[in-house]
């Protein structure tokens, strides 16, 4: 009975975040959630406390403004998608393609397709470059950040 009564417990704590999240959340308004949902925020964060080994990799390299001195966010809403990886001063997302990805391609191109219409560029890297090749994959996105930043600062000018 008791197993009962902490499931129950759980969901209306769940219920009582995502109401205080829809309600009391000036984040929601950010133009860098491109209009996430409470749900979206919601999932997002069950996310960040389950990352896989190869996003806790990048993570530890790309956090903490190491990347061009930009700050990345991880597991982060965009519209109705979690992008694993955001720099919104770079609007950069970088997605991390495990075995699923190779079952939803097409989920994965119309998404791509959605997110490149806010004018953030996608790039995806394979769970294995991130584990045999971290130092490539900083590489690269070092460049693409730096490109992302010049290419914003030009259309400023």
């Amino acid at each position: 009975m008791q197993v009962k009564y902490a499931f129950v417990y759980d969901k209306a704590l769940h219920l009582i975040r995502l109401i205080t999240m829809v309600f009391n959340n000036p984040e929601l308004e950010k133009p860098m959630y491109y209009g996430a949902t409470a749900s979206t925020f919601e999932k997002a964060r069950l996310l960040r406390n389950r990352m896989t080994v190869e996003e806790l990799l990048l993570w530890e390299r790309i956090s903490k403004k190491q990347i061009c001195g930009v700050r990345f966010r991880r597991q982060h809403p965009l519209n109705t998608f979690i992008a694993d990886f955001y720099c919104h001063e770079a609007k950069l997302v970088i997605e991390l393609d495990g075995k699923i990805h190779l079952q939803q391609r097409e989920y994965d191109y119309e998404r791509t397709k959605t997110i490149e219409n806010f004018n953030i560029m996608l790039i995806r890297f394979k769970n294995e470059e991130v584990r045999n090749n971290i130092e490539i994959v900083i590489q690269r996105i070092t460049a693409i950040t730096q490109n992302c930043l010049e290419n914003k600062n030009d259309l400023l000018q």
